[in-house]
């Protein structure tokens, strides 16, 4: 393989990590913005409903986690980071509420006359979420990032 070849394969791979932030950064967010919208108390129902310990607490908690976290994730800062409680909500939301309706997130249980009709999705989509999340923390959140600005502006100082 080429020189040229490799540091073409280099930039592109450098919008690989950019494209997963925006996806899984933006999904979060909605879903914060989604639970802080509708109101504590309403997602401490849920919560409660599901057995989540502490429910009070984590109908604050919860939304604010996926809010800011999917903010980090959009922008690449502390993504190693930023993952942890990401992760632990998509564990708690996949035991608690997907596991039981089976892998695939699209359940088609009947058709109606303006198409099909949905049952509750599995936890198809909390893996992918865990994946993703786990492949910026280990692999890093790539160029286009906060976390790639500190690292340069680290070694310009170590440099000076």
């Amino acid at each position: 393989m080429s020189n040229r070849t490799s540091i073409s394969e280099a930039r592109t791979s450098q919008w690989a990590p950019l494209l997963l932030r925006l996806v899984m950064g933006y999904g979060f967010m909605v879903h914060g913005w989604v639970k802080l919208s509708r109101g504590p108390a309403r997602v401490e129902m849920l919560l409660a409903q599901i057995g989540v310990p502490f429910s009070k607490l984590m109908s604050w908690v919860v939304p604010f986690v996926e809010l800011l976290g999917g903010i980090a994730v959009i922008v690449g800062a502390f993504a190693a980071i930023a993952a942890v409680p990401l992760i632990a909500t998509m564990l708690a939301a996949m035991f608690s509420v997907h596991l039981k309706h089976g892998f695939s997130s699209v359940n088609t249980i009947g058709l109606a006359a303006d198409g099909p009709v949905f049952g509750p999705p599995g936890y198809e989509i909390n893996l992918l979420y865990i994946a993703g999340l786990l492949s910026l923390a280990l692999g890093g959140a790539g160029a286009f990032s906060v976390d790639a600005l500190r690292a340069r502006r680290r070694r310009l100082r170590g440099h000076a």
